[in-house]
Order: structure tokens, then sequence, then C-alpha cells
């Protein structure tokens, strides 16, 4: 209990300013937005902790030893057990209040109260646990319940209203500060990433252009040897995460394993400014193939995802900003199946000021204005779910389309995705042609529809340009998507 009372305290003094007042029965010890140093004081202070206690158990082996001590036999830990139980029953329990003074600032108190004005293990929620012990009472638990959040610190485990809780306090705390929550994808969204050996003839020339692992801030290109590994940050990466920030709570989400994440994590965040601990990788999800926000501590009506694959977010895909994939190097291409040279074998890149993540910022810019400042519901009743979709359907707003020979034959043309795509951008879908019609997109030049699109001066665009309209968030030039222009 002792150890669980120093983590409250270490964890609470790590937290911002103007919190207010909290206390071990009602609070956590895990707090979305101030969790990133929790971990590091933690582990220092349970090692002390448990070195402590072990010298103490030499120096007075009948006394009773907490739980991080050497381990002992069954017997033993049985009558430790029994031990911890009763000394909990007699002991009076320590509160954590978090106090605010007038300057703003945080302090720490400690408060004794006792056995019949404070709670007992009887009625104890059983919010969490680090193990199978609970994080207030320390009562040893029967079974799991609840989410793992493993990237906070390892064991520890919330309860479901506990999470809930936890979602609707930081929520509250945010908003206050006029934040939401952004959820970042690593691989084919803020970088791209090669095994060495998968690298070809034409990509060997960056094996010397590669930058200093000592100062990874002034760098985008990085050999990992030991991973043998190569990884190459987006352009535009790091003005879009220090503007971000300024906008959101953000975690980096990934497919890829912790180790892998947290190394990236490193390259992208050197100065641990953007995610600290709020790193999550495949090993911390609750469904195989799948992300999901359960493990986030974020209501989901406040957040935002950017993602380069809609499938990993089947129950999100409301909350999901689709972005286009970054093919920097030749294994990249060759994985989604294109035949065709990289950017790397091009010896080119993505543009700084009109690429993916500088057309997504701007997005973002406009989804948080619209949420804090031209909605008029109560804040606590605001969802940018609703603001992403009304964003959303102005990209193709007046614009009314007709498709040729796009869909395979006897396919419900409602149930294609471009037709979906086009609707959700705000266009008008139609199977037959009226003068109302602005857009026909085919692949064809030589179809009906085509000729007609051609003879009353209508825009007639290969599919891509709805697209692209999806992926930029803004109407694309007709004339860059000309079914004319391709060759037969």
């Amino acid at each position: 209990m002792e150890i669980l009372v120093l983590v409250l305290k270490l964890f609470f003094q790590v937290r911002s300013p103007g919190v207010g007042i909290m206390s071990l029965v009602t609070d956590s010890p895990v707090h979305s937005s101030s969790s990133d140093d929790f971990a590091a004081f933690l582990d220092t202070e349970l090692d002390s902790k448990s070195s402590a206690s072990s010298a103490s158990d030499d120096e007075a082996p009948n006394q009773r030893h907490s739980e991080s001590a050497a381990s002992s036999s069954p017997d033993q830990d049985k009558e430790a057990e029994e031990d911890d139980d009763s000394d909990f029953q007699n002991k009076s329990v320590e509160t954590v209040e978090i106090v605010e003074d007038d300057r703003g600032t945080t302090s720490v108190a400690s408060l004794k109260h006792n056995p019949e004005a404070s709670f007992s293990k009887e009625i104890c929620t059983h919010p969490g646990s680090f193990g199978t012990m609970c994080i207030v009472c320390g009562q040893l638990l029967d079974g799991e319940s609840g989410v793992t959040f493993g990237y906070i610190h390892k064991g520890l485990r919330l309860g479901n209203d506990e999470i809930v809780r936890l979602r609707n306090t930081d929520m509250k705390n945010l908003l206050r500060h006029k934040k939401l929550y952004l959820i970042l994808d690593l691989d084919h969204t803020l970088l791209n990433s090669t095994q060495l050996m998968h690298m070809t003839s034409d990509e060997e020339y960056l094996k010397g252009q590669t930058d200093k692992l000592q100062d990874v801030s002034k760098g985008n290109l990085f050999m990992l040897g030991f991973m043998q590994m190569m990884t190459k940050l987006r352009p535009f990466v790091r003005t879009f995460l220090k503007e971000a920030s300024q906008m959101f709570e953000m975690y980096i989400y990934t497919m890829g394993d912790r180790a892998y994440a947290l190394e990236m994590a490193k390259l992208l965040d050197p100065e641990r400014e953007y995610f600290n601990a709020k790193v999550i990788s495949r090993d911390d999800g609750t469904q195989r193939h799948q992300k999901g926000l359960d493990v986030v501590l974020g209501q989901e009506s406040s957040v935002l995802i950017l993602d380069d694959t809609e499938n990993a977010w089947m129950k999100h895909k409301d909350n999901l900003i689709l972005m286009e994939r970054y093919h920097f190097f030749a294994s990249s291409c060759h994985q989604f199946g294109f035949n065709c040279k990289s950017l790397s074998e091009q010896k080119s890149d993505e543009s700084e000021s009109e690429g993916a993540l500088a057309s997504i910022l701007k997005v973002l810019l406009k989804i948080h204005q619209i949420f804090f400042e031209e909605l008029e519901e109560n804040l606590d009743g605001r969802d940018v779910r609703q603001v992403l979709k009304t964003v959303r359907k102005d990209v193709l707003k007046g614009c009314k389309i007709v498709f040729s020979r796009v869909f395979p034959t006897q396919f419900q043309a409602e149930n294609h995705h471009l037709w979906r795509m086009a609707e959700q951008l705000g266009a008008t879908c139609s199977t037959e042609l009226d003068p109302s019609i602005t857009h026909v997109v085919s692949k064809d030049a030589g179809t009906e529809k085509s000729h007609w699109a051609l003879k009353h001066n209508k825009f007639l665009v290969q599919p891509g340009w709805i697209e692209a309209a999806n992926y930029f968030w803004q109407k694309q030039p007709e004339e860059n998507f000309s079914v004319s222009q391709i060759k037969n």
C-alpha cells in the first residue's frame, strides 16, 4: 500500500497545473494528458522502493515485507497476504490530494483518516490494478476485467467505469484548453521504412546520405543499423507535429511492434514534446489486426485519426481522415502492388508545402476552428465526428456526377466505394445523363457518356479525380485528370 500511495503522489506531481482537487478514493493514477512522465517516475521509484524493502527484510526478517520484496514460499506468501489484509483493516488510509494555489501551481498533500471515516476494502470498487493488486486498496484480485494500458506502464489495467470517468475528466480539461485528440499512424502516414536487404540497386545511393542519429531533430533519413532498417520521415512532418500539438493531445498508434514504435517515436519526437508515453503498438491492442479507441483515454466524440488504412479502424471510420500513402522506398511500392519507380528511385520526394501533411494540417485547422468557435451546442455536447462530416461534404459540393464503365457489369452502382466516396465529399451521383450533370467519370474516352460530356462541354475525368479530392480535401483541377490524356 505504501508503494501505491507513492505511485499516486509521483503521478500527481507531474500533472499539469489547474487540475483541481483529487483523492485516492475518487481518482485513478492515470491521466491521458499527464501520463507521459508517470512511467519513468514509477520505474525509478519502484526500483528504489524494492531495494529498500529488500534491505529492510535482511535486517528484520520477521517483519512483513511488501509485494515488491524478494519472492518467498507459498506458505509465506499466504501468511504475508493475511498480514496485509489485517494490517489494512487496522491502519489508517492515506489519501493523496492535489491542491491548486493562488498562483495556479499544484502541490501534493497527504491526509490521514481513521478507518471509520475512510473506505475499507469491502467497499472499494477496485477501479484498476497493477498486476493482480488493486491500485486503491491493495487487495489481490481474482480474474481480469477492464482494459490493459501497458503502454502507460506494464501491468496497468483499468476497469470500464474508471475509464469512462477518466475520459470525462480529461475531456473537460482538454476542452478548457481548446484541445482535441489526434491519433497518428506511423508507416505510410508520417514516415516510410524499409529493410536494408529490400533496397534496390537504384536506392544504394541513399546509404551515403543518411543523417546522424546523434541529432535527429535536423534530419529526415536515418540508418538504423541495429534494426537493419532505413527510415525516411515524410516531408513537412516536423512542422506538422509542432503546429498540430497546439490543437491536439497526440498519440502514436501503429500496427508495428512496440520496439519499432518506440524507435520511430524517437526520430519524430527526440525531445519527447509531443508523445512521450502515448505510443501504442499492436502489442497494446485488444483486437487482432484492428486498431481501437478502447486503449485511448479520450472520448470518441473528441478524437480524430490520421491513417492510410481504412480497414484498420472498422469501428471508428467516422473519426478517420484517410491519408494518401507515402511510398518513398521501392519495397513500399511493391508491398501494395505498384509496378513503378518509387520516389527514392526517382531521386524525388513529396512537396513540403503542397504535400499530404501540409494539406491535412489545413483541414485540421478548419475542423478545430469550427469545433471551438462556430458550433452552437454547449462545449460538452459537441462531436468532432459531425464537424468532420460537414467539412468533408464541402469538398465536392455542387458537383453532379455520372460514372461510365467504372463499375463492373451487374454491380450495384450505389454500393461502389467511389460512389460512396463522392457522396461523402458532397457530390450528387446519378446513373442518368441530364443537363445538370457537371462531371462524367470514366476510364475510357470512347464511351457514349464520355462523348456526351465532350459534346456538351462537361468535365470528363478519371476516377482518380475523386480519390485525389478525398486525400487532399479539396476539389482538384479537372485538367490534371483528363481522360483524353490516357494513351492506349
